[in-house]
C-alpha cells in the first residue's frame, strides 16, 4: 500500500511516499530558515503555503508513481504550531477530496517513536525525545505511551535556539552551538535543575545569556550549556530505565543529531549494560516519511475520522496505541 504523507508541524514542510513494508520511495523537505531572527509562526505558515504544492508534487514525481497508485494520505494532525498545522491539513484535504483517497491524521510524536523503532533494532525502549518544542522521556507501559519526565517550561531545542538568538546565530541555532561548543576550553558553572523526573532549561539559558552579555566566551558558554543540559537529560533517562525495568534507549527528535548528546547517553547505557540506539541523523528531525509510516500502522486498526481538524496540544499519552500488541 502506497501512502502519501505530509508533515507541517513546525519549521519544515515535508512530503513523502512510503509503502506498507516501510520502504521510503521519496522524502522531500523544505525548511524555513533565518540568518539572525528566530522562528515566526506567521512567516512559517506563509512559507508552507507557498511551497506546499511544489513539495508534494516533487515527492510523487521522485517516487516514480502516479497519484492513482496512492491508497492513503497521512498528515501530521498535531501537536505543533497551529498556523503551520492548518496549512498541512488544508493541502491533505484538497488532495484527498480531489482524488478520492482516504485521509488519516496522526500524532507527530508517535510518528517519531515508531520511525525510530523501524530504523533501529530497538523493540521496547525508553525513548528520549528531544526537539524544538518537546523534551520528553517516554516508554510504552500499561497499553499506551506514557511520559515519565519532561521539560517544565522551554524544551531543549527551543532553549538552544533562544540562546542562539542572543548570540545572533539565526535559526536553527543547534548545529551552530554544537560547532562552537567543540571550541570551548573551560566549563562555566550553570544552574543544574532536575525536579524529580522533570527538567527545567529556562533559567539555565537566561543565566548563560547574562554571562555572555558580561563578556564570557561564547565558545565556553556553548560547551557549558550543552554539558549541563545534556547531563540533566541523561540523569532522568537513567532513572526511567530503572523505573521501567528496560534495557534499551532510543534517541529521537531533531536534537538527536547532536553527537555530544549521543556520546553521553551511550556512556550511560554502557555503564548500565543497556543498548543505545540513535535514530539515523537523516531522520532525526521532522520529515514526512515518519508521518506516512504512522498512518500505515494505524490505518487498518482504527476508523477513519470524517471531520478531521488539527490538534495543536495533542499529547502522546492521549493516543490509543491500537497498532501495538
Amino acid at each position: 500500500m502506497l501512502t502519501l504523507a505530509i508533515e507541517s508541524t513546525a519549521h519544515t514542510f515535508g512530503a513523502s511516499v512510503i509503502n506498507s513494508k516501510g520502504k521510503i520511495l521519496s522524502d522531500i523537505r523544505d525548511m524555513y530558515q533565518t540568518e539572525k531572527e528566530g522562528l515566526e509562526p506567521r512567516k512559517v505558515a506563509d512559507h508552507h503555503e507557498n511551497i506546499g504544492d511544489t513539495v508534494i508534487l516533487e515527492a510523487i514525481k521522485k517516487a516514480k508513481i502516479k497519484i492513482g497508485d496512492i491508497k492513503l494520505i497521512s498528515f501530521s494532525q498535531g501537536p505543533g504550531l497551529p498556523l503551520s498545522l492548518v496549512e498541512g491539513m488544508k493541502l491533505s484535504k484538497e488532495f484527498s477530496k480531489k482524488f478520492s483517497i482516504p485521509l488519516i491524521g496522526v500524532n507527530h510524536i508517535c510518528a517519531h517513536l515508531e520511525i525510530g523503532k523501524l530504523m533501529t533494532k530497538a523493540k521496547n525502549p525508553v525513548f528520549v525525545f528531544v526537539s524544538g518544542a518537546n523534551s520528553q522521556i517516554i516508554a510504552h507501559e500499561g497499553g499506551k505511551y506514557r511520559i515519565f519526565g519532561e521539560c517544565l517550561s522551554i524544551a531543549l531545542g527551543n532553549a538552544l535556539d533562544k540562546f542562539g538568538r542572543a548570540l545572533g546565530l539565526g535559526f536553527p541555532a543547534g548545529p551552530k552551538i554544537e560547532s562552537l561548543a567543540k571550541l570551548g576550553k573551560k566549563y562555566v558553572e550553570l544552574p543544574y535543575t532536575v525536579k524529580g523526573m522533570d527538567v527545567e532549561f529556562s533559567g539555565i539559558v537566561t543565566h548563560a545569556i547574562n554571562l555572555f552579555k558580561k563578556g564570557e566566551s561564547k565558545e565556553d558558554l556553548c560547551y557549558s550549556l550543552q554539558e549541563t543540559m545534556f547531563a540533566m537529560l541523561v540523569e532522568v533517562t537513567e532513572r526511567a530505565l530503572a523505573h521501567c525495568d528496560k534495557n534499551e534507549v532510543l534517541l529521537i527528535g531533531g536534537v538527536a543529531a547532536n553527537q555530544r548528546l549521543c556520546e553521553m547517553l551511550k556512556i550511560m547505557c554502557k555503564e548500565r549494560k543497556a543498548k543505545f540506539y540513535p535514530v539515523p541523523v537523516k531522520y532525526s528531525g521532522d520529515h514526512a516519511a515518519m508521518i506516512g509510516w504512522q498512518g500505515i500502522l494505524e490505518y487498518k486498526k482504527r476508523r477513519i475520522e470524517k471531520n478531521i481538524d488539527i490538534k495543536p496540544g495533542w499529547r502522546i499519552d492521549q493516543v490509543k496505541t491500537v497498532w501495538i500488541k
